[in-house]
């Protein structure tokens, strides 16, 4: 046997132990060893029996993905998988830990399963624009049923050992030891002399039409725009038309075909760029992250009290400062109102919400942030206020504590100023809602001490964060490039670009929703402090397009008043407003302005080569360390789709000489001030390169 498969024998038991840390990914020597083991096991008479185990944290959770686009070692998945499933004796499957893709489609191809309590199973092929491709569409609803089996391939959703129990999938859990359990199990079926049972041989489910064509809608709305959930649910029903065998072949020559696809080149890059961005690469080797054991958040308006949820969900000890009480007992009852209602849902326990409360101190006093390790700061987006708090934070905390500003745009450098001590001040971006949103935003300012930089980044880790580093700048990476679709999307309305147009655009290249029915949701009246809190540096253009002002100056603030962009329901359901219109025509004929129609094809250019233009020079300008920082951040931050790959990534694909022969269109068209072509691009372009390159 191979190092990354044992084989060993106990009696009539024989046991297959993979060992190939850290997740025992299928990796050629992996599928060499299982094969190896299946001969060894049917050459010896006196086995009757074999136990396919994992050593490590988990059973199998998949797929080598460093493997993927390569030319293919040793006998492939479905070759190991159907010496397991075609064995004249006994396989069971010991699993535990995380049994997903190719690892799930491996026990399922054994005989008989057993799990330990705590084992979790899916497959998330669907994540990286993929379907299973050994087996997991076809044996899957054999044993589970349909509705299961389209709930797990296609939505890429685990489910616990007690579901899977319940569904077939499994046949036992263990009670104690996995390893004695198995042992246990496979001692009874050698002697009870019971044979092998293979998936394969039972019959599909009875079919269910109406079943697929709700789960296609569903996916339609859920997964908008992916191929990959709709591939996987075709390739369920091949088991209804083709002999199992068959249906193995064309199911994985589907995989197959999608590994080859652009959305799934697309997805296993944002897989690579997600654990890439942990990793800062100018960051001294010795550095040592200091301890966080509690922390302070000052601020209790929508995002502190975000930002306290995210922290005490994680089992972190936080202090909440507010204004005074009235304001503490606010957002203490928002926050045990959003969890009570989590509550009732069934997603969270009585006793774990009894928890995490007990884990907030109340208070309304800067001193009570003494003792704690991290104050992060969530006050009104107020240049002067944040001066003033961080200058009360530098005296209250201990020299080592660390100082991180929420802020969503304004400038670190000036708060490190105020606090006196600007080694320990950082910025610390989270997006709303805090408790809820993936993206956490870190800011290194220029003084910022490097075991801080290390410090936020594992803490955002601790606390169920995707964390990017940015450099300082106006709006860092996610706002900056947001400004740029915002600006674009207001001047699109003034040539005369119906917003219900630019948003349907907007939605359709796979946004999860456009820029104007997003600013109805925010709030205007929160867009519109926003813009006035930039106007010094915004151009007359960008001035003059002062619909929000408009809007909010009539009352209209969005959703939340039922009259914005769009008008809204009791239930916020959107539709047209005539006002809208009517504001629109106005505005032209105030400023002399001819309204044109534009094409979907224009609209997404310009609102999407904006945002590659500034991402193109927040990379030059070292902002961002990497494009896979830009990338991330726009996926995670501002929903921008990750099948495309993020907005780097995407322009590569396009191909960047065509982005800035469109870019310098605009620029004849609009001017400078707005589509100079960012100096990297231009290089990159005449290159042949792109931002990967």
């Amino acid at each position: 046997m191979n190092a990354m498969v044992t084989f060993t024998k106990q009696g009539p038991i024989a046991e297959a132990l993979v060992d190939n840390p850290p997740v025992n990914a299928t990796s050629a020597g992996v599928r060499q060893g299982l094969v190896d083991a299946v001969r060894q096991f049917e050459a010896d008479p006196e086995l009757k029996v074999l136990i396919l185990r994992c050593a490590g944290r988990t059973f199998i959770a998949g797929a080598d993905i460093k493997e993927f686009g390569k030319p293919m070692v040793g006998p492939n998945l479905t070759e190991a998988i159907a010496m397991l499933d075609g064995a004249s004796k006994p396989v069971i499957a010991a699993v535990h830990g995380t049994v997903l893709g190719g690892g799930f489609e491996v026990a399922l191809a054994c005989h008989y399963r057993i799990a330990d309590p705590a084992t979790r199973f899916g497959f998330p092929e669907v994540k990286l624009g993929l379907l299973p491709g050994a087996g997991g569409t076809q044996r899957t609803p054999r044993l589970a049923g349909l509705a299961t089996t389209i709930e797990l391939v296609t939505t890429g959703k685990q489910i616990n050992a007690k579901k899977a129990l319940e569904s077939g999938l499994i046949d036992r859990i263990a009670e104690g030891d996995l390893a004695a359990a198995a042992h246990a199990y496979a001692t009874e079926l050698a002697a009870a002399g019971t044979g092998p049972r293979s998936a394969g041989d039972l019959p599909m489910p009875e079919d269910d039409a109406a079943l697929f064509a709700d789960a296609r809608k569903s996916l339609a709305r859920s997964m908008r725009g992916q191929t990959a959930p709709l591939l996987a649910l075709e390739a369920i029903r091949l088991g209804y038309d083709y002999p199992f065998a068959e249906a193995l072949e064309r199911e994985y020559a589907m995989c197959k075909e999608a590994i080859a696809g652009p959305q799934s080149k697309a997805l296993r890059h944002v897989f690579a760029a997600e654990r890439e961005v942990a990793r800062i690469p100018d960051l001294p080797a010795d550095v040592t992250a200091r301890e966080v054991k509690s922390v302070g958040v000052i601020g209790l308006g929508v995002m502190g009290r975000g930002i306290v949820m995210a922290i005490a969900a994680a089992g972190i000890p936080v202090v909440a400062v507010g204004l005074d009480d009235e304001h503490v007992a606010k957002a203490m009852g928002a926050i045990e109102k959003m969890w009570g209602s989590t509550v009732k849902k069934g997603r969270m326990s009585q006793e774990q919400l009894d928890r995490q409360l007990a884990l907030i101190t109340r208070s309304t006093n800067v001193a009570d942030l003494g003792s704690v390790d991290l104050v992060i700061e969530a006050v009104t987006e107020d240049l002067a206020t944040k001066e003033k708090v961080f200058a009360e934070l530098g005296k209250a905390t201990r020299p080592g504590t660390i100082l991180a500003s929420n802020t969503s745009f304004l400038n670190i450098e000036k708060l490190a100023d105020a606090s006196g001590r600007a080694e320990d001040v950082c910025g610390m971006h989270f997006f709303n809602p805090a408790n809820v949103m993936r993206l956490l935003e870190n800011v290194r300012a220029e003084r910022t001490d490097p075991a801080v930089v290390a410090t936020i980044m594992d803490f955002g880790k601790r606390i169920g964060k995707l964390s990017v580093l940015s450099g300082v700048c106006d709006g860092f990476i996610v706002n900056r490039m947001l400004s740029k679709r915002s600006r674009e999307g207001f001047f699109l309305v003034e040539e005369g670009a119906a917003p219900s147009v630019v948003d349907k655009a907007v939605s359709g290249f796979g946004f999860p929703m456009g820029p104007f029915a997003l600013g109805d949701l925010a709030g205007l009246d929160v867009q519109a402090a926003a813009r006035k809190s930039r106007a010094a540096s915004a151009s007359p253009r960008e001035l003059r397009a002062d619909f929000v002002e408009q809007m909010v100056a009539q009352g209209n603030l969005g959703q939340k008043t039922g009259s914005g962009w769009y008008t809204y329901d009791e239930n916020r359901k959107a539709s047209h407003n005539p006002a809208t219109d009517a504001m629109i025509a106005a505005h032209a004929e105030k400023h002399g302005l001819s309204l044109r129609e534009i094409g979907e094809q224009e609209t997404i250019e310009r609102l999407v080569y904006a945002m590659v233009n500034e991402g193109a020079k927040i990379l030059s300008e070292g902002v961002a360390a990497r494009p896979q920082d830009i990338d991330v951040a726009m996926i995670n931050g501002l929903g921008f789709p990750a099948y495309t790959g993020g907005p780097l990534f995407w322009a590569d694909q396009i191909g960047l000489d065509k982005v800035l022969a469109r870019i310098e269109e605009f620029r004849e068209q609009h001017g400078d001030a707005y589509w100079t072509p960012a100096p990297l691009l231009v290089e990159r372009a005449k290159a042949g390169q792109g931002f990967y390159a």
